[in-house]
């Protein structure tokens, strides 16, 4: 399977039965999947299969789906109430008689409040859920674009992320042959270090010494946290090797990365493997970001 990303946008436009519509669906970075949607009436019939339609294609992050609807020529009917003109047309006329003024004209009449009213044209049941169907079509080609777009996407970020894990494993192993955790290297360290202090006073015992100096060089070792490494890189490159739906998975496995990071820094006993440890963490950090980004 692919390896997709969370971003990305489409747009898919139709028309049926009077109606025109365009659908744009956008995708951004999110924890888990969100869907959002925005459906005009009479479309908002839709929105459950809608919602459906979306989540088999999208996995994880924060969709917004709108739909935006026109309807084609007049959306309005004018409906005269008839026997308010008449009503009105005799008081009119009478009044006008009796002043002997002229009669009253019928755009006069139509003029006066209430006599014309706009209503909303009725749409037609067969053409609404046709239109509909239109609609939700133009969803599935906006999702199937937007599919698309997170796919190229996802193998551009996946390239990154090798990038990003070859750089770690090379770090790893340069820490692990690193001459600073030789034995012999960590044995003079700790040899001039208890010349030092003996040399200071008598009052040291220099068995006690030498018991608390293997101590140190017992909890400086970083075997544990190179294994460990090793094994987070493994397993990220089997996670890019199997695609699909695989961000949350990643993000857990950087901050793993991390952590075996900054302690291989905590017990670094030499300036060269704490050197090494920082760049670790740079390297680790730009992959958990990149991470982040996958769906």
């Amino acid at each position: 399977m692919a390896v997709n990303s969370m971003t990305g946008f489409a747009r898919a436009t139709g028309a049926s039965g009077g109606w025109r519509w365009a659908f744009e669906v956008k995708t951004v970075n999110a924890k888990g999947l969100d869907l959002r949607l925005r459906l005009p009436s009479p479309f908002d019939r839709v929105e459950a299969e809608a919602r459906t339609r979306l989540g088999k294609v999208l996995a994880r992050g924060t969709c917004f789906a709108t739909l935006a609807a026109q309807r084609e020529g007049s959306a309005t009917a004018p409906r005269i109430d008839e026997a308010a003109l008449e009503a009105l047309a005799a008081a009119a006329r009478a009044a006008a008689a009796k002043a002997g003024l002229a009669p009253p004209t019928l755009d006069g009449l139509l003029g006066v409040r209430g006599v014309v009213e706009i209503a909303e044209a009725v749409d037609d049941e067969a053409a609404v859920v046709e239109a509909c169907a239109g609609a939700l079509a133009s969803l599935d080609e906006a999702l199937a674009a937007l599919a698309d777009t997170r796919r190229i996407e996802g193998e551009a970020l996946a390239a990154v992320l090798r990038e990003r894990l070859d750089a770690i494993e090379a770090l790893t192993l340069a820490a692990d042959a690193n001459p600073a955790r030789k034995p012999e290297a960590i044995r003079a360290r700790l040899g001039e270090a208890i010349a030092a202090l003996m040399e200071l006073g008598r009052g040291f015992d220099e068995n006690r010494l030498h018991q608390e100096a293997i101590l140190l060089a017992t909890k400086a070792d970083i075997r544990e946290e190179l294994d460990r490494l090793k094994t987070h890189v493994a397993a990220a490159r089997a996670l890019l090797a199997e695609g699909g739906a695989i961000g949350r998975r990643l993000d857990f496995l950087a901050q793993e990365f991390s952590r075996e990071a900054s302690t291989l820094c905590a017990k670094a006993n030499h300036v060269s493997l704490t050197a090494q440890g920082l760049e670790l963490r740079g390297q680790i950090e730009q992959l958990r970001e990149q991470a982040q980004n996958i769906e």
